[in-house]
């Protein structure tokens, strides 16, 4: 009778059929009575005050409501406190200040979405304008660090200059933007003055619940936060932004529920982006390849009011087994909104600089670059002088080398040509944190057998409530058929936002946790209400394809679930667990790990980039869904291809103001860009991180793959670009 494991197979979403029918209700798609539709008029200039509003034109346009400001607006409660420290996030309707080109300063309320529009344009604002700065190399001596931006050192610095072999490079990437298909938005809706209900696109239901708080300052229980769908987030919907706060301070003054749905090109200047970066990296070895030092040093775009600071010198700490490394990191203030974590977040930036000038040294060296990868192995981390909770990198070189067909890469670029293609091969490392955070899970399990799990957790996409009734199923012994888990909602258990690849570890452990409880408490149910398993217990007893199975002096003794409740007068078992980390992190250090390799094809004359396959390698700890986990992964090489051959916010500086600011002009990858892609995993167990042995894998996903994209165009071509995206104009 025992039940087969559910956990690894490749089990299909359960929320797919709501999906792909038009069943699953994203923010957008709730509808209420009276409610109102918002338009935001946004700041034509990048730095300066605002002088007047004309709204009157507004005003008298069908339909509308308010136009909603500073000037006829008390900004929200939070706001009014002293200031603490000098930077802080926009305080929209605060002030008049404009920090950005595109930031909102104005909020039109109308009974239709096309009235509100229409009734924007109306709106004149005459502005005192001040010199911007959106160019952060032309302004890079204002650059600063924070106290969250220590140098590092370890051993000597700048030892690589004393290395037989060295290497000095500068690598640059440029703004990225989030451009999920699902626009940013809010509904937000006033029951009296003090509770607030709204409907959002966010990643994190219950932090945007504390941010909230903060800002309007009412009671956590008085906020209601809904977001059970999330159509791609990447990182933008990570916090509560300037937008959505217009929209409830417009929603509490109209005394309606508001609708908003930022533009495609708003969300260019309102939901942040990944920063502009420029970073040099010095490297060091002996003539057979053991690195000597690296000296790793980046400087990134930030907001001209707010600091925002993210990990991009952080893998050169510990990736490599080096005994002398230094690391600087440096932010510039520009006329932008403030930047937040991208897909890979600062990793992705890092590993680009150090994966492509470890792939340059081997070439001075004239070794393998996977091969100088291995020698450099680090068996422990040398930054933490910590073991690994489990690292699997040389057996992911070898999975990947072996898919890819790595024995047919030429040692010397421009060598190996398909008709007018070159043909090159690259590799990269990618790393993240394997991290496991609080959350609490409820269960609620019925007479009739059916078993719901509660968190309050989102899903921007990887198949989080798939994966947390397979966890459920194998803790529990009930069928995956019989199981729901329900998300995304303020009033579940509380859960961490769906960001930094730790939902599966941190919700997941909540998830088996509650479920074991659940079993303990049918067993006492079992033990004293139904005589023949009065001598029933933990050690003696199991619970399989629904039932508690108990071997006594008679043989095994077996009763449905659904029998314990209705025998114990229990019409509804429900428990609330909470689970956390413990110490091991003092102990261990703990990362996931990928291995990417591309092989490309580049056109002689016009220096077309064709990717042709990709081979990406996990270790990721157990896989808990073959299926979602590779979708996962391919989601990341797509991501990375964007980053590595496409992707660049362009701005205008003159105007401080995006050029490329809509799918037309800012070239996000397509089905025609993405090549045959295989997907492979180590799916060996971490024996310390979480009950399930599951590392995040998100991240990693994307961290390292635009690296092994310019590691095979060199290979192909023998031209090094540094500067991302690798257009043809850089090749030709």
């Amino acid at each position: 009778m025992r039940q087969d494991k559910n956990v690894g197979k490749p089990l299909d979403r359960v929320d797919g059929r709501l999906k792909v029918t038009g069943g699953a209700k994203y923010f957008a798609d709730n509808h209420m009575e009276d409610l109102q539709h918002a338009c935001l008029v946004c700041s034509t200039i990048a730095s300066g005050r605002i002088k007047s509003i004309d709204t009157k034109a507004a005003l008298h346009a069908p339909g509308v409501l308010d136009v909603v400001s500073h000037l006829n607006t008390a900004p929200a409660p939070g706001y009014k406190q002293p200031d603490g420290k000098a930077r802080r996030q926009l305080r929209i309707f605060a002030d008049d200040r404009i920090y950005a080109n595109g930031q909102p300063v104005a909020i039109v309320v109308a009974n239709t979405m096309e009235r509100a529009v229409y009734a924007a344009s109306l709106v004149k604002i005459q502005y005192e304008q001040e010199v911007h700065h959106t160019d952060m190399r032309a302004n890079d001596k204002a650059a600063y660090q924070t106290d969250r931006m220590k140098d590092y050192v370890r051993g000597t610095t700048d030892a690589w200059k004393t290395a037989p072999v060295q290497l000095e490079a500068s690598y640059s990437t440029p703004i990225e933007v989030h451009n999920p298909m699902e626009l940013a938005g809010i509904i937000a809706k006033w029951d009296g003055p003090d509770n607030l209900t709204i409907w959002s696109k966010t990643q994190g239901v219950k932090n945007s619940q504390v941010a909230l708080r903060e800002i309007f300052q009412i009671p956590d229980q008085n906020i209601v936060v809904h977001s059970p769908f999330v159509g791609g987030g990447f990182g933008m919907a990570l916090r509560i932004w300037p937008h959505e706060i217009a929209t409830i301070i417009a929603a509490k003054k109209v005394g309606k529920p508001v609708k908003l749905v930022i533009s495609r090109d708003q969300m260019f200047t309102m939901v942040g982006h990944r920063p502009a970066a420029d970073q040099k990296i010095g490297i060091g070895a002996t003539q057979d390849g053991q690195l000597v030092g690296i000296t790793h040093e980046a400087i990134a775009s930030t907001s001209t009011y707010e600091d925002f600071t993210e990990a991009i010198t952080s893998m050169s700490r510990f990736m490599y087994a080096c005994p002398n490394v230094n690391t600087r990191y440096k932010i510039v203030p520009i006329n932008v909104c403030t930047p937040i974590w991208m897909r890979g977040p600062g990793e992705a930036t890092g590993a680009f600089a150090l994966e492509s000038a470890i792939d340059e040294l081997s070439y001075k060296l004239g070794m393998d670059p996977l091969a100088l990868r291995v020698k450099n192995y680090a068996a422990t981390d040398p930054e933490k002088n910590l073991p690994f909770s489990s690292n699997y990198l040389r057996e992911a070189y070898e999975m990947g080398a072996a898919k890819i067909g790595w024995n047919n890469r030429p040692a010397n670029p421009r060598a190996l040509k398909e008709g007018d293609w070159f043909v090159g091969y690259g590799v990269s490392t990618g790393v993240f944190g394997a991290h496991r955070g609080k959350a609490s899970a409820g269960a609620i399990f019925k007479s009739d057998g059916s078993l719901v799990v509660q968190s309050a957790t989102t899903d921007i996409g990887p198949g989080t409530a798939t994966a947390m009734v397979q966890i459920a199923a194998d803790a529990t012994g009930i069928s995956p058929n019989h199981i729901q888990f329900q998300l995304g909602e303020s009033t579940f258990p509380d859960a961490p936002e769906q960001g930094g690849s730790a939902t599966v570890s941190t919700v997941g452990s909540a998830v088996h946790d509650v479920c074991q409880e659940l079993k303990t408490k049918l067993l006492e149910l079992a033990t004293t209400h139904i005589p023949d398993f009065k001598n029933s217990t933990p050690e003696n007893s199991t619970f399989e394809n629904g039932y508690l199975v108990t071997a006594g002096d008679a043989g095994k003794m077996e009763i449905s679930l659904s029998d314990i409740l209705q025998k114990s007068n229990t019409p509804v078992l429900q428990v609330t667990t909470t689970s956390k980390a413990g110490d091991e992190r003092k102990k261990y250090s703990m990362y996931s790990f990928s291995v990417h390799f591309a092989k490309v094809h580049v056109h002689a004359s016009t220096g077309i980039v064709r990717i042709k396959h990709v081979v990406s390698v996990a270790d990721s700890g157990t896989i808990v869904n073959s299926k979602t986990a590779a979708s996962q992964m391919i989601g990341g090489v797509v991501g990375g291809i964007g980053m590595a051959l496409t992707e660049e916010a362009v701005l205008d500086h003159r105007y401080g103001r995006y050029a490329n600011n809509n799918f037309g002009d800012y070239h996000v990858p397509v089905h025609a860009d993405t090549p045959p892609t295989d997907i492979l995993f180590i799916n060996k167990k971490d024996p310390v991180i979480n009950p399930m042995g599951s590392k995040g894998m998100g991240e990693i996903a994307l961290i390292g793959f635009a690296a092994a994209v310019s590691n095979a165009v060199y290979n192909a071509t023998g031209k090094r670009v540094r500067d991302l995206p690798i257009t043809p104009d850089k090749l030709i």
